[in-house]
C-alpha cells in the first residue's frame, strides 16, 4: 500500500459521505461514487460537512462511474444492505489487484454476501455515526463517529495504516481481534432503535427518555442477545440493556437510517436487522415476537411509503 494511499467510496450516502469527507478534509485523496445528481451536486459545489464540532465545505472528487476504483488503495463499501450484491458484483471487474475493500454498512453478514456475489474478501467494519444528507451535496453529522476494524492478521499491517488515516482525520478508529462481537453489539443496538425511530418518527433521545418503550427496547435486545449466543457468538461480558441506554445518549439528536429511508420513500434495510434476528432466530429456535411485530410493521409501513413515492415521481 502507497504511503498516502487513495480512497474511493463507493456509495456516497451519509455514512459514506461523512467518513469519506473526513478523510479528504484530512489530505488524503478521496473519490466518491455516487449516483450522477450527487456526483455532479459535489463536484460542482464540493461537499459541505455540517458536523457536530465544525462546518465547512471539503473540495473532493466524485464520480458516477465505478470504474474510478480502479486507482484506489481502499474502497469504503458504503453501499445499503438491500444493494450489496449488485454493487460487489458492479465492483468486481474495476478492483485493483490488493486493493482493501471495507463494509462499513449494518448487518452482520455483508461480507459472506460480498463474497458470495463477486469472490472479493472484505474487511468487517463497524460503524457508530449518526449522519444524514440534507441536500444532494451536504451531510449532516449530529452524533458520534468512530470505526472499529478487523484486525485481520493476514493485513494487520495496512490496517493500522487506514486507522492512522482516520485517526489524524478526526476520527477515531480501533482495530478489534472480536470483531463478529463488536457486529452484533451493534446490530442489537439496531433491533433496538432502528425501527422504533421509523415508526413513532422520534430521535434517539426522545425514544431513550419514554419509559412507555423501555420494555419493549429491552424485550427486543434480549430476543437479539439470544439469538446471537444461539449462532455462537457470545455477549455473556457486555451489557447490552445499559449500552442501550448509553447509546441514546450518545445520539440523542439523531434518528435512524430506517427513519431517515421511510421519510425518503426509500426501501429500508429493516430486512437485515430485526428481519435478520427474526429469521436467525427460527433457525436456530429461538422465540424472537418483539422483533418479528418490529420488522412487520416496517414493511407495511415502507411499502406504503415506497408505493407514495412512486406515485408522486409518475405523476
Amino acid at each position: 500500500m502507497r504511503e498516502q494511499p487513495q480512497v474511493a467510496v463507493l456509495g456516497a450516502g451519509a455514512v459514506g459521505c461523512y467518513f469519506g469527507g473526513m478523510l479528504a478534509r484530512a489530505g488524503t485523496p478521496v473519490t466518491l461514487i455516487a449516483r450522477q445528481a450527487r456526483a455532479e451536486a459535489i463536484q460542482r459545489e464540493g461537499l459541505f460537512i455540517d458536523a457536530v464540532h465544525f462546518q465547512g465545505r471539503v473540495p473532493v472528487t466524485a464520480s458516477a462511474d465505478v470504474s474510478v476504483v480502479k486507482s484506489a488503495d481502499v474502497v469504503l463499501f458504503c453501499v445499503k444492505t438491500v444493494d450489496t450484491e449488485s454493487a460487489a458484483q458492479e465492483l468486481r471487474p474495476h478492483l485493483a489487484p490488493g486493493a482493501l475493500v471495507m463494509s462499513l454498512q449494518n448487518g452482520v453478514d455483508n461480507v459472506e454476501r460480498i463474497r458470495a456475489a463477486s469472490g472479493i474478501e472484505a474487511i468487517r467494519a463497524v460503524v457508530y455515526v449518526a449522519a444524514e444528507m440534507t441536500s444532494a451535496a451536504r451531510v449532516k453529522h449530529s452524533g458520534r463517529g468512530d470505526l472499529i476494524l478487523a484486525a485481520e492478521p493476514g493485513r494487520l499491517a495496512e490496517l493500522q495504516t487506514i486507522a492512522g488515516l482516520f485517526e489524524r482525520a478526526g476520527v477515531p478508529c480501533r482495530l478489534s481481534k472480536q470483531i463478529e462481537v463488536e457486529q452484533w453489539k451493534k446490530m442489537v443496538l439496531n433491533c433496538a432503535y432502528n425501527a422504533i425511530s421509523a415508526l413513532a418518527r422520534a430521535n434517539y433521545g426522545a425514544i431513550a427518555l419514554n419509559p412507555l418503550v423501555h420494555q419493549v427496547m429491552r424485550q427486543a435486545i434480549m430476543e437479539a442477545v439470544a439469538v446471537s449466543r444461539a449462532a455462537g457468538v457470545s455477549m455473556n461480558d457486555v451489557d447490552m440493556q445499559a449500552a442501550g441506554s448509553k447509546l441514546g445518549d450518545a445520539m440523542s439528536r439523531a434518528t435512524s437510517s430506517t427513519a431517515q429511508d421511510i421519510v425518503r420513500g426509500k426501501p429500508t434495510e429493516i430486512d437485515s436487522l430485526n428481519g435478520y434476528i427474526t429469521r436467525r432466530g427460527k433457525e436456530l429456535g429461538v422465540p424472537t415476537p418483539v422483533n418479528q411485530t418490529l420488522h412487520a410493521l416496517v414493511k407495511l409501513l415502507e411499502a406504503s411509503t415506497v408505493a407514495g413515492q412512486a406515485r408522486g415521481l409518475s405523476s
